[in-house]
């Protein structure tokens, strides 16, 4: 296989992002290459009927389905603002009932789908276990498993009447106290901890019919010493095997500095992609997207990893698209 057959075959498995309002030249050549995805952020929303228009060009410029997504899970993350509907923290819906949360999901995951979204990068089902917790809090439904689990149940089954969510951030960030988007953070605890607290909402996601579960940027002691989850065969395998999923397994963006700082994207898209990881979030620079492209690559041109485990890959976001992926 030459650098140009290991480029288009290796290209699909990336979710891209990029600055401004419209497409710059380098996204839309590396849509029209065929990257499977592209991630909006409020830098690139307005209003509905602008947001669409945006979702349209790109979707124009895909040789086939393209997968638009974005994290609307309501509260301080929410990128669609201007004329949609403003929902609450996930903590605010931690006293509701099942049947609530799915209809705030319903709800929720219309206006996403109606803004032209195929996947709503949401809900987050991590468990707010650490006070000290820069980036979690008020995203969580509660400090209790079960109550994370129970709801964040519901919330998917919600979402999913609409279009593809994602259960993130696997299999933990509740219990940090840094943020990956800043620093490599590490948690101690040993499998059981995981199974009886971190686990659990995962478990129940994958009940709930979750399209998509995101992998995080921590350090877990227990699993591989070290590596974090994304980059880490122990994690997805825990995930695949002990969790039960078999949808679309992405990384939370590469370009965080949990990754990019201690890693190198490329490397570490090498890393997930031999672990497990399916698609892989390059949310912002061309530099890294093409960094990612090259070294996956290279990897498979050297044997690093399988053609068959890209192909895997693409064989599940193959199904996602074909499932979620729609015209606006």
């Amino acid at each position: 296989m030459n650098a140009r057959d290991a480029e288009e075959l290796v290209r699909p498995l990336l979710w891209i992002g990029f600055d401004g309002k419209v497409p710059t030249p380098e996204a839309a050549k590396l849509v029209h290459q065929g990257v499977s995805g592209v991630i909006l952020f409020a830098r690139n929303v307005g209003t509905r009927d602008e947001t669409r228009a945006v979702i349209r060009e790109l979707k124009a410029i895909a040789p086939g389905p393209l997968l638009l997504s974005v994290d609307q899970e309501g509260g301080r993350v929410a990128r669609l603002t201007e004329g949609f509907e403003k929902f609450p923290p996930l903590r605010e819906s931690g006293a509701r009932t099942p049947a609530e949360v799915r209809e705030i999901g319903v709800r929720l995951g219309t206006q996403v789908r109606d803004a032209g979204f195929d996947i709503n990068l949401a809900p987050v089902v991590d468990v707010d276990s650490n006070p000290a917790n820069p980036v979690i809090g008020e995203r969580s439904f509660s400090r209790d498993p079960n109550v994370v689990a129970r709801l964040g149940a519901a919330m998917i089954e919600g979402l999913e009447t609409q279009l593809a969510s994602c259960a993130k951030h696997f299999p933990g960030h509740g219990d940090t106290d840094k943020d990956s988007h800043y620093d490599l953070p590490r948690l101690s605890h040993g499998i059981d901890r995981l199974r009886q607290c971190e686990l659990v909402p995962f478990k129940a996601a994958v009940e709930a019919g979750v399209s998509c579960v995101m992998t995080t940027h921590v350090v877990f002691d227990a699993l591989d010493p070290g590596t974090p989850a994304t980059m880490s065969s122990p994690a997805v395998k825990l995930l695949r095997e002990e969790v039960g999923f078999g949808g679309v397994v992405v990384s939370d963006c590469l370009e965080m500095k949990a990754i990019s700082e201690h890693f190198g994207c490329g490397k570490a898209a090498v890393r997930a992609v031999a672990s497990g990881v399916d698609a892989l979030l390059v949310c912002h620079t061309p530099e890294a997207q093409h960094d990612v492209i090259t070294s996956l690559a290279a990897a498979v041109m050297a044997g690093v990893i399988p053609e068959g485990r890209v192909r895997e890959a693409r064989t599940r976001i193959d199904r996602l698209s074909r499932m979620h992926a729609r015209a606006v």
